[in-house]
C-alpha cells in the first residue's frame, strides 16, 4: 500500500492519475492511498476511520465528474486490483473492480461466456457496476449490476464482508445502482455470466443535419419496434469537414446472421434514406470493432464534460430542444446521442431505479484548457432547458455537482439513506456531490 499526502512528493501525479478525463478536477484530498491487495484497501479505510477522513474511490476513473475527488479526505485508488477468475462450468466470475471491462470480456470469449460489459475501452467495472452499468447488449441483459450475484466489500468500520441475498443483503441492494454514493469499499464483484452471442453486425447511415426533424421523428416512432439486441443510436456529431451530421448506427448481437439481417432491415425505413451521405446497411463485426467505433468518439487524452436525461416526452416537445443542441455544437468529437431503450422488462429489486423510453447524453470532448467553461457550458444549459422533460438521469453520465437530477426513485432514495445511516452513520464515504 502507498500513501501520499499532499504536498509530498508523487501526490499530485497521483491525484492526476486517478482521472482518465484530462480536465482534471480542482480538488484535493489530504491524502491519496494505491492498493495493491484487499488487505490494502481493508487498511485504508481504516486509516480513514482513526484519522477521521472521509473516503472517495476510484476504480477505473472515467467517471467526467471526477466524483471520487474530493477536497479533503482520502481518495482510495483501487484501480491495481484488476484480476478476473472465471468459472466456465458455473457459469460464473470474480471480479475486482479494476479490471477493464474490454478485458474481461476477451477473457471471457476463451469460454464462449459474455457479460454486459462498458462501450468504452478501459471502463473498470467498479464504478461502472455500481452505478448500474449500461453496456452491449443491456437492453437484452439489463443493467449490468443486475449481474452481480454477491460482493466482497469492506465496511465502514474496515471489516471485510460478503454481501449476497442471504447475507448483508441491504449492501448488495445498495451496490446495485448507488454509484458513487455507495457506503463502501468493493473488492470483488461475483457475477452471473452468459453465453456469447455468435454473431455481431453495425448498420451505420450518415445524414446531412437539414434531415434532423425526419430522422429523430422516425426514430422515435420505431422505438417500440426495435429488436431489444439492438442498439438503436442517433448521434449529432461534425463531419470530417467540420459541419454537423447526423449518424444513425444499429450494433446488433445476435444467435444468427439472419436474425441480424432482419434487425438490421429496420434502418432502412428511415423516411430521409435518400438523401443520406453514406448508407452501410449490414457490416459484419467483431466486438472488438464495436470498441473502435466507440473509442473514435471518445479518444484519450482529451477535456470531458457529460450531461444526460431519460424522457419518454413526445417527439414534438423534444425537437426544439436537439435543433438548439445542433445549432450551438461544439467543436468535434463532441457530440450527442440518443438511444431507444424502450419499455423495460422487470427488474430486480435494487437501488438502480430510473430509466425510461428515450436515453439522451452531451458529451463536450476537447483539449484546451481555455474551452472548459464553454464546453461544460453546453453541455449543463442544453440538459437545463430540456429537463422539464425528463424523467430523470443515470449515473453514467452524471452531472450532479452542476445540475442536481433525479437518478433513483422517490422510494430508493428514501431506502438507500435509512441502509446509509445504519452501515456508514458517521458518512465515512463521500455521499453524491448533488442530489434532489
Amino acid at each position: 500500500m502507498i500513501v501520499l499526502r499532499r504536498g509530498e512528493d508523487g501526490y499530485e501525479e497521483a491525484r492526476r492519475a486517478t482521472c482518465w478525463n484530462a480536465r482534471t478536477p480542482d480538488r484535493f484530498p489530504d491524502v491519496v492511498v494505491q492498493a495493491e491487495s484487499e488487505d490494502d484497501v481493508a487498511a485504508a479505510v481504516r486509516l480513514a476511520r482513526d484519522g477521521g477522513l472521509r473516503i472517495g474511490i476510484r476504480s477505473g476513473g472515467h467517471s467526467w465528474a471526477g466524483n471520487h475527488v474530493r477536497d479533503g479526505g482520502l481518495l482510495l485508488d483501487v484501480s491495481r486490483l484488476r484480476e478476473a477468475v472465471v468459472d466456465a462450468g458455473a457459469r460464473t466470475a470474480r471480479v475486482q473492480p479494476g479490471c477493464r471491462g474490454n478485458e474481461l470480456l476477451a477473457q471471457l470469449e476463451q469460454h464462449g461466456l459474455f457479460f454486459p460489459a462498458g462501450h468504452c475501452t478501459g471502463v473498470a467495472v467498479g464504478g461502472y457496476l455500481l452505478q448500474g452499468g449500461f453496456g452491449w447488449n443491456g437492453r437484452v441483459h439489463g443493467p449490468a449490476c443486475m449481474g452481480v450475484e454477491a460482493i466482497d466489500v469492506v465496511t465502514a468500520d474496515g471489516e471485510l464482508v460478503r454481501a449476497s441475498e442471504d447475507e448483508n443483503a441491504d449492501l448488495l441492494w445498495a451496490a446495485r445502482g448507488a454509484g458513487p454514493g455507495f457506503f463502501g469499499a468493493v473488492t470483488a464483484f461475483h457475477l452471473r455470466l452468459h453465453e456469447r452471442p455468435p454473431v455481431i453486425a453495425n448498420g451505420v447511415f450518415l445524414y446531412p443535419v437539414d434531415c434532423l426533424e425526419e430522422v429523430f421523428r422516425w426514430a422515435h416512432e420505431i422505438g417500440p419496434r426495435v429488436p431489444r439486441a439492438m442498439e438503436l443510436m442517433v448521434v449529432i456529431h461534425r463531419d470530417a469537414g467540420g459541419e454537423p451530421e447526423i449518424a444513425v448506427t444499429g450494433p446488433v448481437l445476435m444467435d444468427s446472421e439472419e436474425e441480424a439481417a432482419e434487425a438490421l432491415a429496420l434502418l432502412e425505413t428511415c423516411p430521409a434514406l435518400g438523401r443520406a451521405k453514406l448508407a452501410a446497411p449490414n457490416v459484419p463485426a467483431r466486438l472488438e470493432d464495436l470498441y473502435a467505433g466507440v473509442h473514435a468518439a471518445y479518444p484519450d487524452d482529451h477535456r470531458y464534460a457529460a450531461d444526460n436525461m431519460w424522457t419518454h416526452a413526445p417527439i414534438a416537445d423534444l425537437l426544439p430542444g436537439l435543433e438548439r443542441i445542433a445549432a450551438t455544437l461544439p467543436e468535434a468529437p463532441s457530440h450527442m446521442l440518443w438511444m431507444n431503450w424502450g419499455a423495460s422488462p422487470p427488474r430486480r429489486d435494487m437501488a438502480y431505479s430510473v430509466e425510461d423510453e428515450t436515453y439522451i447524453a452531451l458529451y463536450g470532448v476537447w483539449t484546451e484548457p481555455a474551452r472548459d467553461d464553454a464546453n461544460v457550458g453546453w453541455v449543463t444549459e442544453r440538459m437545463r432547458e430540456m429537463e422539464g422533460l425528463a424523467t430523470g438521469i443515470q449515473l453514467a453520465d452524471e452531472n450532479l455537482g452542476r445540475r442536481p437530477a433525479r437518478f433513483a426513485s422517490d422510494a430508493n432514495m428514501a431506502r438507500l439513506d435509512t441502509v446509509r445511516a445504519h452501515r456508514d452513520p458517521e458518512g465515512r464515504f463521500h455521499a453524491w456531490m448533488g442530489r434532489l
